[in-house]
């Protein structure tokens, strides 16, 4: 690569939280950023859960070289017994098949050119399971398992596919929590704080970039301490 190329991301869920920190973290190393969310603010409008229309953006855009899959919902607050299967169905929907679309849809092109980075954005939830947050912690523990095995099906291509655990951030989706909920998992944190969008988008970029070369399959914690495996 010329020092002139630009490699191009894809930020799903980039209007917002930590989406937009990583898209304007990257923007920085000079990376081309093309953002993309159901909500308005967006480069591209998406709905991760459509296949087609993901198949449609990643073909508009052009070689996409980085992925990243922030796009993802928190689901209900309440015990597992109290949700219903509708709700998990769009917990999974967006958070789970959601990334598997923009996996499936970028990786034939990044494996072609022998050169790729995809982030798959998972959670402390996905390791210790938060009380009251049944469907989004199972979601988030499926993103962290088929990281680990798409990062194995791809380990001699030239793309490499890790996953990001965060505690919790100060982010619009976390501002939506219970409050109940929300003060349990921020007292997990031995740091005694929640973490910054730009702190996580700073890991981000060097999970994305050359100087990640020997990683992957990966799930790298941002927790203030709380990660306890």
């Amino acid at each position: 690569m010329s020092a002139t190329d630009r490699r191009r991301a894809l930020v799903t869920g980039g209007a917002s939280g930590l989406g937009r920190a990583c898209a304007r973290r990257l923007g920085d190393d000079n990376v081309e950023v093309i953002t993309a969310d159901i909500a308005g603010g967006a480069d591209v409008t998406l709905d991760v859960t459509d296949d087609a229309a993901v198949r449609r953006v990643i073909a508009e855009a052009g070689p996409i070289d980085i992925v990243l899959n922030s796009a993802g919902i928190v689901g209900p607050g309440q015990p597992l017994w109290e949700t219903t299967r509708a709700e998990w169905d769009s917990v999974f929907a967006v958070n789970v098949h959601g990334t598997v679309a923009l996996c499936r849809a970028a990786i034939p092109g990044m494996a072609a050119r022998g050169w790729g980075r995809i982030v798959n954005f998972a959670s402390m939830a996905g390791k210790d399971g938060n009380p009251n947050l049944s469907a989004y912690s199972a979601s988030k523990a499926a993103v962290i398992g088929l990281t680990k095995s798409l990062g194995k099906e791809l380990a001699t291509t030239g793309v490499l596919v890790n996953a990001i655990a965060p505690a919790v951030i100060a982010t619009e989706m976390n501002a939506a929590t219970a409050p109940e909920v929300l003060a349990h998992i921020t007292g997990l944190i031995p740091m005694q704080r929640v973490g910054r969008p730009e702190e996580v988008a700073e890991l981000v970029a060097w999970l994305v970039s050359d100087r990640c070369s020997f990683s992957t399959g990966a799930v790298y914690d941002i927790s203030g301490g709380r990660a306890t495996y």
